[in-house]
């Protein structure tokens, strides 16, 4: 039972990923020395993966704040903010800020992606709507805020691995780990999938 959904878990995140990194040129990743090490890299960014996975589902409580209110899922200004404050960071931490931004993009996208599909069942089951909205500003804000402070200290702990040709196997592995370990449904394994395209590469 459990070993089925495991297997079940890691297709559908290795799917998601696969067809999310197809971006990232597979020439790179070709080299064979590949299963031990795809295995210790996933193993070195698994953190992140976690780290992804626990600030996709801070996107039900952000959901459930702005649900059946004016406020938008898409918030331009505060997504701004939040690329230019770690573009920022990421230089006084020594990384490229592009890539850090591109990051973090896909990390609003993802969260956006959860929050349009937790709309869509909600709108379709009504009895399935939260009965408790979070304060945006005094609840879920402050843990995105040290999330991201996290997400940032392990973007520079695994740069090397991020720059290696075992990245992309790796990080499907690492994702699939986390989206099993976290229990995640197939919105929020969709959400992480959303969440990778960028990791890869430096």
């Amino acid at each position: 039972m459990r070993p089925q959904r495991l297997r079940s878990v890691l297709v559908a995140v290795c799917a998601t990923a696969a067809v999310s990194l197809t971006g990232a040129a597979p020439a790179a990743a070709a080299p064979a020395p590949a299963p031990l090490r795809a295995t210790a890299v996933a193993a070195g960014l698994a953190p992140l993966t976690d780290l992804f996975t626990e600030r996709l589902l801070l996107a039900d409580k952000v959901a459930a704040a702005k649900y059946g209110t004016d406020k938008p899922i898409d918030d331009p200004a505060r997504e701004q903010q939040v690329l230019d404050d770690v573009a920022a960071r990421a230089v006084g931490l020594g990384l490229d800020p592009d890539a850090v931004t591109a990051v973090f993009r896909d990390q609003i996208e993802a969260n956006k992606l959860v929050q349009r599909g937790l709309y869509a069942r909600w709108d379709a089951h009504p009895e399935l709507r939260p009965t408790e909205r979070p304060d945006l500003v005094q609840e879920v804000r402050p843990a995105l805020d040290l999330i991201t402070t996290r997400v940032l200290a392990a973007l520079r702990e695994t740069e090397s691995l991020r720059a290696s040709a075992a990245c992309l196997p790796g990080l499907s592995v690492a994702a699939a780990r986390s989206g099993y370990g976290h229990e995640l449904d197939l919105l929020h394994l969709a959400g992480l999938g959303r969440a990778l395209p960028s990791v890869c590469g430096g």
